[in-house]
């Protein structure tokens, strides 16, 4: 994929080589929306061929939005429920064991502040991390950037906008440490 856009500067989405990957990633992605609970073969099939990495006993359910597809790694064991959006323009690294509900999101995308820029069509992006035994409940927001610690628990409808330590449980816009968690 284009060096600006996976290095984390500004870059032009309609360069044709991000617009292919894009492409393929939106019919991958039509294709395992398409798919029945039954047809669990091949689901791992497409979500192989999608994702860039799937951990062992892992479930998405679908709907799934992805920008590329290939900039996600998720761990084993990890449990996504309907609809997930997940704008991987840079990396979004999901560890093992975690649960996402549904209608979460997890944007990388960034744009510039000045009217110009965004107007000529720049924008940036800027990875996201989640560590094992995370849960976001339903409706999360994750921002570009954000680290979110192992253990660690965020409410229904947060919006986190930046890092949170492991093992602490986040609500709120933007999320907030309310406590910390026991092992």
């Amino acid at each position: 994929m284009h060096e600006r856009m996976l290095a984390g500067d500004l870059y032009l989405a309609d360069d044709p080589e991000i617009v292919e990957a894009h492409l393929r990633a939106v019919d991958l992605a039509t294709a395992y929306n398409a798919t029945t609970a039954r047809e669990d073969a091949e689901r791992e099939r497409l979500l192989g061929e999608l994702l860039g990495a799937v951990g062992a006993e892992t479930r998405i359910r679908p709907p799934l939005h992805v920008d590329y597809g290939s900039r996600i790694r998720i761990g084993a064991r990890c449990f996504v429920n309907f609809g997930l959006v997940a704008l991987d323009v840079v990396d979004i690294v999901i560890g093992d064991d975690v649960q996402i509900g549904p209608n979460v999101q997890l944007l990388t995308p960034t744009h510039p502040l000045e009217a110009g820029l965004r107007r000529a069509k720049w924008e940036a992006a800027q990875p996201i991390t989640i560590g094992d035994n995370v849960w976001l409940g339903g409706g999360v927001i994750v921002c570009p950037g954000v680290t979110i610690g192992a253990n660690t628990v965020v409410g229904a409808g947060s919006v986190v906008t930046g890092d949170l330590p492991a093992g602490v449980l986040a609500l709120g816009t933007p999320a907030r440490v309310v406590r910390e968690l026991p092992d």
